[in-house]
Parts: structure tokens; C-alpha cells; sequence
């Protein structure tokens, strides 16, 4: 079961740790995360190397490497500040967090929905949809409901 929030921690302890970049593990989900937050401005760029360092060729991945294989984030920062301020876990294996396209709404506007607090200017939610995993605007234009991972600002 992929575990979304470890990733959450290891890009909050990186950014916290002033790192340029870090190694999560390569999963389809933390793909699909790091991708949100690359296309949402929040980190530099991904890309795919082993537990050492990010590829300077192309390796494919295979049942002999696949245990070594890691994505590399580079991390953002603007004037020595990190771009991402926090990022945690909503929905956690004790308590999975689902919303319906009304509440997602509420969420977007800066209300309240299910225990949730609103979402503040300047920060994202991810969610996983029938459409993949979106960032929470992407999900409501395509009227999908889904499982809320992460929060970031």
C-alpha cells in the first residue's frame, strides 16, 4: 500500500533541513504527488535514480534494481526561504478522509467541510480521483470527488 504520508514528512523534513534535493521512494503515487507539486510551483523538479543520486542516463527499472530505485525532488527556495512552507497528511490509514464534489467546494472556498479546515490563498490540496491524482481546483473542473491526501502551502 503506497504511503503518501511519508512522503508529506520527508519533503517537510527536507525543505526544514535547507536540502537542495531528496530521495523518496519511486512509487506511482509519489510520482503522482511530486508531479502535483512540480506543476503547482512548490518544488524544482522530479526525476527518477537510484538511492545514491538522480540519473544522468536513462535506467529502466527492473526486478534486479527496483528495490534501489528512488525519485529525486529538487527542492525550491526563494531569497534562502523554502516555497513550501508545510505539507502534512490529511487522510492517514486510521482515518481516511473521502468528500463529495459539494464539500471539495467548501474546501476550495475557505469553509469547513466534514472536520477539515478550509483552504487557505496560496495552498493546495491532493487528492486521488477516478481521473488519477489532482490537485483539488483540477479535480473540482472535472466534478470529481475523491480521497483528500495532503495539504501544502
Amino acid at each position: 500500500m503506497p504511503r503518501h504520508y511519508d512522503l508529506c514528512a520527508r519533503v517537510q523534513n527536507g525543505f526544514a533541513a535547507r536540502l537542495r534535493r531528496i530521495a523518496v521512494p519511486d512509487t506511482k503515487l509519489n510520482l503522482a504527488i511530486s508531479n502535483v507539486l512540480y506543476k503547482e510551483g512548490f518544488i524544482a523538479g522530479v526525476s527518477r535514480g537510484d538511492h545514491v543520486q538522480p540519473d544522468t542516463d536513462y535506467v529502466s527499472t527492473t526486478p534486479d534494481n527496483i528495490a534501489t530505485r528512488r525519485l529525486w525532488l529538487e527542492l525550491k527556495y526563494n531569497n534562502d526561504e523554502p516555497v513550501l512552507k508545510k505539507m502534512s497528511a490529511v487522510s492517514k490509514p486510521s482515518k481516511k478522509i473521502v468528500m463529495k464534489v459539494e464539500e471539495l467546494q467548501n474546501l476550495a472556498a475557505g469553509n469547513r467541510a466534514q472536520f477539515i479546515k478550509g483552504l487557505q490563498p496560496g495552498e493546495i490540496a491532493i487528492l486521488t480521483t477516478n481521473y488519477g491524482v489532482l490537485e483539488l481546483r483540477d479535480a473540482l473542473e472535472k466534478g470529481a470527488g475523491g480521497e483528500v491526501l495532503c495539504r501544502a502551502i
